[in-house]
């Protein structure tokens, strides 16, 4: 492993003044550290957010939104009951990820920086546009099977790993950053970026700014009767995700009165088509309409590779977690979260 510097500021002005170009911030470390070992990623500086303990806090702001902060932990978040409560598909979502162990120590901010599991990014003697630029993309002739088919260019098809960003997608989530030139939202759609010509630059991030929270806008909470995260792996236990889908209805008399759902494990970000949320609007819930809607999401579906068997994966599981949620949400969390061998169905909670 390189050499570097460690620093451990005690307020977040602290770690925005330390912040250089080759810096990288350390929260929990579970995806940084490991990339280190390998030498994929060789900063020359680690700022540890460790001591900003203003940086853990989870409130209900007064609009009704729930704030969390950059430094909350994935199991902290997942069993916490206003979240269990009011945005399910996200305690289902992060307790799908990983094991325990990791979720102990892994953090709202490091989840939403989560770089891809792409062998060739990971492996520093392969060529990688993501990771070191213009060095061309071995994934392109390589072992390319589980890379994306949506979004992807001649420059890069690596995917997102992320389970916790999928339900953040439908949300509608807020990212609250902070730099060298104040503080700004980016909205969750819009933070994730697709590779293009420019696949190194993988977030609407500007140099030295730092994810400071997250924050879920009350009216989301809105499809907590009716929302299911819903996984493909190749094993529960601890695998990342194939193909994933958060969905989320809103019920009146029986009809969708809005749809919400996002796919994960196909592009480089999580993929929200709205178009395919609207053909659900009004309507009746079978399961028809949702493998309308399933087909009109991977619409523009192209293979990378040979990765054609992941469009159909990817229709199936977005017409399936569409079922579920109309199922409605269990009122206690699967013991398999997000896993096909859940139980599908039961007694809605949140009523």
């Amino acid at each position: 492993m390189k050499s570097f510097d460690l620093i451990r500021p005690a307020t977040v002005q602290e770690a925005i003044a330390a912040w250089e170009p080759g810096a990288s911030w350390l929260g929990g470390g579970t995806n940084l550290v490991d990339l280190m070992k390998t030498g994929a990623l060789e900063p020359g500086k680690l700022i540890d957010l460790g001591r900003l303990a203003v940086l853990r806090d989870v409130e209900t702001l007064p609009d009704g939104s729930m704030r969390i902060g950059a430094l909350v932990s994935n199991a902290d978040l997942a069993d916490n009951p206003e979240i269990l409560r009011r945005y399910p598909m996200v305690s289902e979502a992060l307790l799908s990820g990983a094991s325990g162990q990791l979720r102990n120590m892994a953090t709202v901010a490091g989840n939403l920086m989560q770089r891809t599991r792409c062998a060739y990014f990971q492996d520093p003697y392969a060529a990688c546009n993501r990771r070191a630029p213009g060095t061309g993309c071995d994934a392109r002739e390589g072992e390319n099977a589980n890379l994306a088919v949506l979004g992807w260019s001649d420059a890069c098809i690596a995917t997102n790993p992320s389970d916790f960003c999928v339900p953040l997608s439908a949300l509608d989530a807020v990212v609250e950053v902070a730099g060298p030139s104040g503080e700004r939202e980016i909205a969750i759609g819009d933070f994730h970026l697709l590779p293009g010509d420019t696949p190194e630059r993988e977030t609407a991030l500007q140099p030295g700014e730092l994810i400071v929270a997250l924050r879920l806008p009350a009216a989301s909470s809105g499809f907590a009767a009716n929302a299911r995260y819903l996984k493909v792996r190749e094993r529960t236990s601890f695998a990342f995700a194939i193909a994933s889908c958060a969905a989320a209805l809103r019920m009146e008399g029986g009809r969708i009165a809005e749809a919400r759902f996002a796919l994960g494990a196909l592009a480089a970000k999580p993929w929200r088509v709205s178009e395919a949320e609207a053909l659900l609007a009004g309507q009746a819930p079978d399961a028809a309409l949702f493998e309308r809607a399933a087909n009109a999401a991977l619409a523009g579906a192209t293979a990378s590779g040979d990765n054609a068997w992941k469009i159909e994966l990817g229709r199936r599981t977005a017409a399936r977690a569409l079922a579920m949620a109309a199922a409605g949400t269990p009122q206690r969390m699967p013991a398999l979260p997000a896993s096909v061998f859940a139980a599908q169905a039961g007694e809605p909670a949140h009523v």
